[in-house]
């Protein structure tokens, strides 16, 4: 199954998937701490609540990325990792992604909040997260060290309510999910900076 966007839709991943994937996390080592879409989520994917998830673009059905689910069904709560190939960002595909996450999660599979934490000197994903809705909910003293750099992570969390009031036109124009409508469709081409904020809802 499929659960596809404005740009990108999430799908299983797949054998053939596991050589570009291993290759993002290779381009992506001198980012110390950050997201790794093989190596560490190898053994974990896919058990119990736990979901790996490759991101595909809907124009060319490249893959660009990949998401990891962890989710808690006894507190409804749920949280995630998503990275993109250093090649594919700035496109607008991490958004994407995690609001098509959030509309599956939070509609079909009824949780209650999703809960991230995100490295406090990450500004890009910070803003990213506070653009999707998320409101910061607490800076743990717990700090670390690394080549000279102060880490901490920042708490981050939105609601299903939260959700649906910060993104009407998503929700009203795509629906909780949509699926894949084959190979041969296309989304109208908007430019890389293109933003689906302004999107007026489905009449």
């Amino acid at each position: 199954m499929s659960w596809a966007g404005w740009k990108v839709r999430l799908r299983e991943v797949r054998p053939a998937d596991h050589r570009t994937l291993i290759g993002f996390d290779r381009a992506s080592d001198r980012q110390i701490g950050g997201y790794r879409h093989w190596a560490t989520h190898r053994g974990a994917a896919d058990s119990g609540e736990d979901f790996h998830f490759a991101i595909e673009t809907l124009h060319n059905r490249t893959l660009v990325g990949s998401i990891w689910i962890q989710a808690d069904p006894a507190t409804g709560h749920f949280s995630y990792g998503i990275g993109i190939g250093p090649q594919y960002r700035r496109c607008g595909y991490a958004a994407d992604a995690v609001r098509v996450l959030l509309a599956y999660m939070f509609e079909l599979r009824r949780y209650r909040k999703c809960e991230v934490s995100i490295n406090g000197s990450n500004f890009a994903s910070l803003a990213l997260h506070g653009e999707l809705g998320f409101r910061e909910e607490g800076r743990p003293r717990d700090t670390e060290l690394r080549r000279g750099e102060v880490r901490y992570p920042v708490l981050m969390g939105i609601t299903a309510e939260g959700f649906a009031e910060h993104q009407p036109a998503f929700v009203a124009a795509r629906g909780p999910v949509r699926p894949w409508r084959g190979r041969h469709w296309r989304t109208p081409r908007r430019g890389r900076h293109w933003r689906t904020d302004h999107l007026r809802p489905a009449r």
